[in-house]
């Protein structure tokens, strides 16, 4: 067999996300033509067709789907080690790479970040946003420090600690009706029909609402939206979806749209969470981080 590229399988992965290979070429800056081929070229090489394609778009095949995951972990271990090799000069008192899956627009997350590079201001620190897989994948391949996440999720060699909660908010269009009551509860929120992202924190709040919200195996009407959590915000403002959202996502100015806290019966409900990292991680930059973690946050 020929020589297979790092860049086919990246194009190949990028368009599989996309869905679209005009759309995957706009991402990674390339002439549709020159990605086409290049993946065309892949299938012929693997005896494989990866994508169904119509005037639709590109969909992923059956059999191409599991060629794609494992190219996806190929070109992400790839990434790290450029990541890595590129980021061990930087940094006089060593290097610190955190991987967080919310946004860095308000909150303790951001508040403890910009606590760590007052104080140690000769650590390079990496700030990476990635989901949940990415985040647990880029600490077993030592390419994380540590992750900050929600709780609940471990895997083996990862220990965690709590570290804060944030509290939970509908967020809804400024003329909605439940804006004006007084105090929102999970059932008052029952009928809504909810957006939310398909990365970052997205995932976890369609866990959460259908958690909360289905009933006699009745689900809670939820749309996923492959787009930013923002995005996701601003959509809101079209008055056709309500969506869920931390205290964190207050830390701008959002026009048309209001954030309504969230009650459980015992109070405000609330999203913990907590910090990942590997055992056997012995890195000095860390070990200064928990000790600004425990300042703040005493365990």
């Amino acid at each position: 067999m020929e020589r297979i590229e790092l860049r086919q399988l990246r194009y190949a992965v990028v368009t599989s996300d996309a869905q679209s290979f005009s759309r995957a070429a706009a991402t990674l800056n390339v002439k549709q033509i020159t990605l086409s081929r290049k993946v065309q070229q892949l299938e012929e090489r693997l005896g494989v067709k990866l994508f169904k394609r119509s005037t639709r778009g590109a969909e992923i095949t059956e059999n191409g789907r599991p060629f794609i995951e494992q190219a996806r972990r190929i070109v992400t271990d790839v990434d790290n080690l450029r990541t890595t090799a590129r980021n061990v000069s930087y940094g006089l008192q060593g290097r610190i790479a955190v991987g967080y899956c919310t946004p860095l627009l308000a909150g303790n997350l951001r508040l403890a970040i910009a606590g760590y590079l007052t104080k140690f201001a000769d650590v390079q620190f990496d700030g990476i946003e990635a989901s949940l897989e990415k985040l647990f994948h880029g600490l077993q391949s030592h390419a994380l420090d540590v992750a900050v996440a929600p709780i609940g999720f471990g895997e083996d060699g990862i220990v965690s600690r709590r570290v804060w909660s944030e509290r939970l908010f509908a967020v809804l269009p400024d003329d909605h009706a439940l804006a004006e009551k007084e105090q929102l509860y999970w059932q008052d929120l029952r009928r809504e029909v909810f957006v939310v992202s398909s990365v970052g924190l997205g995932p976890i709040f369609g866990n959460l609402i259908a958690g909360r919200l289905t009933e006699q195996g009745k689900r809670p009407n939820i749309i996923v939206q492959d787009t930013s959590l923002e995005s996701v915000l601003s959509m809101v403002a079209a008055k056709r979806y309500i969506s869920i959202a931390t205290e964190a996502s207050q830390g701008v100015s959002w026009t048309d749209i209001c954030f309504h806290e969230i009650h459980d019966p015992t109070g405000p409900a609330r999203l913990e969470y907590a910090l990942y990292w590997r055992k056997n991680n012995d890195n000095p930059a860390l070990r200064r981080f928990f000790e600004l973690i425990e300042e703040r946050y005493p365990g």
